[in-house]
């Protein structure tokens, strides 16, 4: 431990912003990440617990307090070699993880917690800035054959280590970039593409074949007629081909099934999924011409959702040049400071305020929509008729006479997701449980495995929507189960 009393000497230091009026005209990052000298600090701070909860706190294990001491002893090679044996893709967690880890920090129990996603985005953009971050190809070749649907975070971690064990890895994604919901739900401005990109290199050489373009499920059905789902296929593999030819199939594509709305005038022109309208600003942004694309410019923008989804939305709307920006959530506005007695070391109900919030946006708490209203000509949505909510005896009920209607050009509906794309699960034969999701389990022998043969699955598909690091921790240990299955062992991770 490098520093014994650190955290009774310094404080926490945030990663700073560049201002709002400059990072409205771009879709860039705009986040100031620590120096050395700030990390130093940050990482004299950690008190190198006996029992580490912020290890414990984090879906991926990361071995915290060790780079934490690396880093305030500036050996930051060692560092990252520790960061990078936990999490294949630190630069995602380092940008847009909620940091349960920090909530879990001891520290945090009466005072700030350790900077550790700070200290992790530190850590990895000066690993890829040295070229410390290169293709580690596999020595020996097994001869068996993986293909893994789903190039989000899970297929990516997934894809990347079974690679690493030797097996000829083919990743299938039904759009034309790979990267899932990181590359076209989460917006530029919180992580930029070439993230994702530098990362697909690296697999490549690594050995992964990377087939985007194709979708894998019924031939004749696809996503089924109406869906909203974002697919850009140009080509269909079914499941029946895969079985054929790979060894061993790993369903991993993410939670993309909107929640709906299913209220008077919801098919009014002007009201969409938000994964209608962040896609595609994303390809936008990464240079393809889309004609028709959604637009908030000059528009009264009312987004339903209080989620980090709603706040991605709040962001693009602003950057579009919004008329004015309305957020709502059905639940009670949280308190501003949890109460860590009670909730310590898991993940606090608390206020949360994003950086997309503070560019602009009015939020409403305890709101719920009863009707969409629009134009009986042009059938475009003009407002909405909203109620006041309260919560009795666990029941949400409307509160009388609190009635309102507001002004919209644009509704974006950001109420989560309810389950997987069906239709592959449903051309697999894939048993679900209650929720939708594949069945499966994450036990040490056997985990990930679903009761079609060969075939297993991981991150969304199997656990419903969730975080990235989630993702990347079931990838990781799919990949382990994989290897076992066709080996009959595994040194791979868990």
């Amino acid at each position: 431990m490098g520093k014994t009393t650190g955290f009774m000497e310094y404080e926490r230091i945030e990663e700073g912003y560049k201002p709002v009026a400059e990072r409205l005209k771009h879709y860039k990052e705009f986040v100031i990440g620590l120096d050395d000298a700030q990390a130093k600090l940050q990482g004299a701070r950690c008190m190198d617990c006996g029992t580490p909860f912020c290890n414990s706190g984090c879906p991926v294990n990361n071995i915290i307090p060790d780079f934490n001491d690396l880093v305030y002893q500036q050996d930051w090679k060692s560092a990252w070699a520790v960061l990078d044996s936990t999490n294949n893709f630190p630069e995602f967690t380092g940008r847009i993880c909620p940091a349960p880890c920090e909530a879990a920090c001891v520290l945090n129990v009466n005072d700030d917690p350790v900077g550790i996603k700070s200290i992790e985005h530190a850590i990895i953009d000066r690993a890829w800035a040295e070229g410390w971050v290169q293709p580690r190809p596999a020595r020996h070749k097994t001869g068996k054959k993986v293909a893994v649907v789903g190039s989000g975070p899970a297929g990516m971690a997934a894809a990347q280590q079974l690679a690493r064990a030797g097996h000829d890895v083919t990743l299938f994604e039904k759009n034309d970039r790979i990267g899932g919901l990181l590359r076209y739900g989460i917006p530029d401005f919180k992580m930029e593409k070439s993230h994702i990109d530098r990362r697909a290199e690296q697999m490549q050489a690594e050995g992964v074949r990377i087939r985007t373009g194709v979708f894998v499920g019924a031939a004749k059905d696809g996503l089924g007629k109406g869906s909203k789902v974002t697919n850009w296929a140009k080509e269909t593999v079914t499941p029946e081909q895969l079985q054929q030819e790979f060894d061993a199939v790993l369903l991993a594509g993410g939670a993309e099934q909107s929640r709906d709305l299913p209220v008077p005038g919801r098919e009014l022109d002007g009201v969409h999924f938000a994964m209608e309208f962040l896609p595609q600003q994303n390809k936008v942004n990464a240079g393809d011409k889309l004609k028709g694309q959604l637009r908030a410019e000059g528009k009264h923008v009312i987004v339903i959702g209080g989620g980090d989804t709603g706040s991605d939305c709040v962001g693009t709307s602003n950057r579009h040049g919004a008329a004015s920006v309305t957020q709502f959530e059905l639940m009670p506005q949280p308190p501003e400071v949890e109460n860590r007695p009670m909730t310590w070391p898991y993940w606090p109900y608390k206020l949360r305020t994003s950086s997309s919030h503070e560019e602009g946006c009015e939020r409403e708490f305890a709101i719920a929509t009863k009707e969409f209203i629009g134009d009986a000509k042009s059938g475009k949505v003009t407002g909405l008729k909203t109620v006041r909510v309260e919560w009795k005896d666990g029941k949400m009920v409307e509160v009388a006479g609190s009635e309102q209607t507001l002004k919209a050009d644009l509704v974006l509906l950001a109420m989560g997701f309810v389950a997987p794309v069906s239709p592959v699960l449903e051309a697999f034969g894939v048993e679900r449980d209650a929720r939708g999701n594949a069945r499966a389990t994450t036990d040490f022998t056997g985990g990930y495995a679903t009761n079609v043969p060969k075939v297993f699955a991981a991150g969304d598909m199997r656990r419903g929507q969730s975080l990235v690091v989630w993702a990347i921790r079931e990838g990781r240990q799919a990949a382990r189960s994989v290897d076992e299955f066709l080996m009959g062992y595994s040194d791979l991770p868990r």
